[in-house]
């Protein structure tokens, strides 16, 4: 039985079942009264925003009886939620997209029938304080507060609680507040997936490199545009007029207005660049590896791919084989021109936002939040991010306390 069903206000929370962290709390925690304030029936339910079926706005749905997540595996930890970062994946999932290939993830023997996932809580980021952690879970421990970029197959931050393996979390930097932290996670993920991971920069090879931002005011944009800039790079962005001002001040060294015309023909006058990250897609792959320096291993990299589109027309099998002749053909005819052309996607990665963490704390980023929203808000601030246009990250207050 989770121990969580013994909470009572005022005091610490016990240690009253064996998947519980094996740390004890310092004695200067165990004089505090305990700071995690949970709903009076927190036993076996808890209030959350849900989805009962895909659709627009109207499919979402307060309630006060979303099940309590549980400890499936030792290495998973139950995090009580103090705020959580929206991302324009939340508005598409509300739609449908990547149905089909997450409902396999989640469900990889197709055991469980059609819709089984609902009712589903949207909300990829997540920044609050662990409440019990599996007894495999060495590096946290109960009350410690945590971050995280939440995988799209599993139930999300909106919610009062939500549950993550130890490996998909990370400590919250000291120097941010949890509604500031909650506006990092995914598009930090993202964006390491992309540059780290598939481009292939480190803080050891990125001084100097000419780097190419296709929409840098976004939530992926604003975290590369300042993390690469701490790595040493030279960045070009191109964003609208009234975002150069913004863009600059995270760092950006060359500002090109997409709004004054096509955006190609200022970029052909410029040095060539060592690798592109595109967050706007389209006909950009028409003229954007173009701009990129042949023969000397430079990427382009988009996060815009049609895998999840190809899954959800074509189901998983016949989407499957779409994109990897899609990906196969489009690298091959950029590799015999000298330039190297990938997909980019979101990884959860605890030990990547360990090293945010520092670059963070070191104030080489900061957060960089448009707009919030209470927990009661939830409808308003889908809104918001449907509109697009964003400068920056849109985050809900779910819990009262240091947010």
């Amino acid at each position: 039985m989770s121990c969580v069903r013994y909470l009572m206000h005022g005091r610490l929370l016990r240690h009253r079942s064996k998947s519980m962290c094996e740390h004890k709390l310092p004695a200067w925690l165990r004089s505090q009264r305990r700071l995690i304030q949970t709903s009076s029936r927190a036993m076996t339910i808890m209030p959350a925003w849900v989805i009962d079926k895909y659709g627009n706005n109207d499919v979402l749905r307060f309630t006060n009886n979303a099940s309590f997540p549980i400890i499936n595996f030792p290495n998973e930890v139950i995090i009580k939620v103090f705020a959580a970062g929206m991302n324009p994946l939340d508005v598409s999932m509300r739609g449908g997209y990547g149905s089909a290939t997450l409902a396999m993830k989640r469900d990889p023997l197709n055991i469980t029938q059609s819709g089984s996932e609902f009712p589903l809580i949207l909300g990829r980021d997540v920044s609050g304080v662990i409440m019990e952690c599996g007894l495999d879970v060495k590096y946290f421990r109960e009350r410690d507060e945590v971050w995280a970029a939440i995988p799209p197959w599993k139930q999300g931050s909106l919610a009062e609680f939500v549950v993550l393996s130890a490996n998909e979390i990370s400590h919250k930097p000291k120097s941010m507040s949890h509604t500031e932290a909650a506006a990092i996670p995914y598009v930090a993920t993202t964006a390491w997936s992309a540059l780290v991971n598939t481009g292939g920069l480190s803080k050891d090879n990125c001084a100097n490199k000419r780097i190419l931002i296709l929409g840098g005011s976004g939530g992926v944009g604003t975290f590369a545009i300042q993390m690469l800039k701490a790595w040493g790079a030279h960045v070009t962005v191109t964003c609208s007029h009234n975002a150069e001002r913004f863009v600059r001040a995270l760092g950006a060294d060359h500002v090109v207005d997409y709004t004054a015309g096509p955006v190609e023909e200022p970029l052909s006058v410029l040095e060539k660049f060592d690798l592109i990250l595109d967050n706007i897609g389209g006909d950009t792959e028409r003229w954007a590896l173009g701009l990129l320096k042949p023969w000397t291993g430079a990427k382009y990299v988009t996060l815009v791919t049609p895998f999840l589109l190809n899954t959800d027309r074509l189901g998983i099998a016949d989407g499957m084989l779409q994109t990897a002749a899609t990906v196969a053909t489009k690298a091959i005819k950029h590799l015999v021109k000298g330039v190297h052309y990938r997909w980019g996607f979101f990884a959860p990665s605890g030990p990547a936002l360990d090293e945010i963490r520092e670059m963070v704390d070191a104030g080489q980023i900061r957060a960089v939040v448009e707009e919030t929203f209470s927990f009661s808000q939830v409808p308003q601030a889908f809104e918001k991010v449907e509109k697009g246009h964003a400068r920056g990250k849109t985050v809900v207050e779910i819990s009262k306390g240091d947010s």
